[in-house]
């Protein structure tokens, strides 16, 4: 009975949802947690803008989300190219009405090596994927978040446990998440006491995605005319289930790595007015792990 009261306070609190009538731009929202921070946010009443690079995905999302009465629509393109951040921003402020509300900066793979054999492509293109890019779409934004109107306004980074604890293998992809903490919390301080914007870091741990699948499944994005394996070897990842002839994910307390869906719905929760007085934060979405 205390749940189901605790329901229906939710429902008449926000009874259009938590992010009624917010325009959200979600980057990487054609698959994996950004699919899903696009579908709980429509279902939470947001206008969202899917951003992907695949075009074809991209417009899939949007058009479940409308089918099953939400509003969205799909804006693709590659990031990191100064054009389509542009577009993006143009597009997203056209579907707000001239207001944007929230963005997540989601967008993002990894390309592994160990330090002394890393190519200066890979270096470079972790750090402008997940530094550079995020930066240049917060600053092409920020007409639609300097505002004074007395609606909610925040930036939800998504770093990883790479960023805060590093990662053998992933120095370029470490550095680059460690440097998001540093953005979320810049933003907090410059936009926070004038505007009122939030923002704030989910890093995530071990999750379920094309990221942390066995490599073998062939999963790949393509850089420069070159592509780039995803995944983790399946030696490795058998490892970690078989807890090392211990117990599965011996590392995590929880003993098994996250949803897609948990780590949007921690997502969700940070952007929304549940979290009205968190800002400068980093939120670990590890299953305990690195605690």
């Amino acid at each position: 009975m205390s749940e189901r009261i605790k329901q229906i306070a939710g429902q008449l609190n926000y009874p259009k949802g938590l992010l009624a009538g917010q325009v959200a731009i979600i980057t990487g929202s054609g698959q994996g947690i950004g699919a899903e921070c696009a579908r709980l946010f429509a279902n939470d009443g947001a206008k969202v803008v899917v951003s992907d690079i695949d075009a074809a995905k991209a417009e899939d999302v949007a058009a479940k989300i409308r089918a099953n009465g939400g509003e969205a629509i799909a804006v693709a393109g590659d990031l990191l190219k100064d054009e389509c951040i542009k577009e993006l921003v143009k597009r997203a402020a056209e579907f707000g009405n001239g207001k944007i509300h929230i963005i997540v900066n989601n967008a993002g793979f990894t390309w592994d090596a160990v330090i002394h054999k890393m190519t200066d492509k890979q270096w470079d293109t972790m750090l402008a994927m997940h530094g550079t890019v995020p930066f240049k779409l917060v600053r092409e934004a920020a007409p639609y978040f300097r505002v004074k109107d007395g609606e909610p306004r925040n930036i939800v980074n998504i770093s990883s446990t790479s960023g805060l604890h590093g990662n053998a293998g992933q120095l370029n992809y470490a550095m680059a998440k460690a440097g998001v903490v540093g953005l979320s919390k810049t933003i907090a301080k410059e936009w926070g006491p004038a505007f009122g914007v939030r923002a704030n870091t989910v890093a995530f741990g071990h999750i379920e995605t094309r990221l942390t699948a066995n490599k073998e499944a062939g999963a790949f994005v393509e850089v420069g005319g070159q592509k780039v394996a995803l995944g983790i070897p399946q030696k490795q990842n058998d490892l970690k289930k078989a807890g090392g002839g211990a117990v599965p994910f011996a590392d995590i307390p929880l003993r098994r790595p996250g949803t897609a869906t948990e780590a949007a719905s921690a997502v969700l929760a940070i952007a929304s007015p549940l979290s009205s007085y968190i800002t400068g934060q980093t939120i670990s979405v590890t299953g305990g792990r690195n605690m």
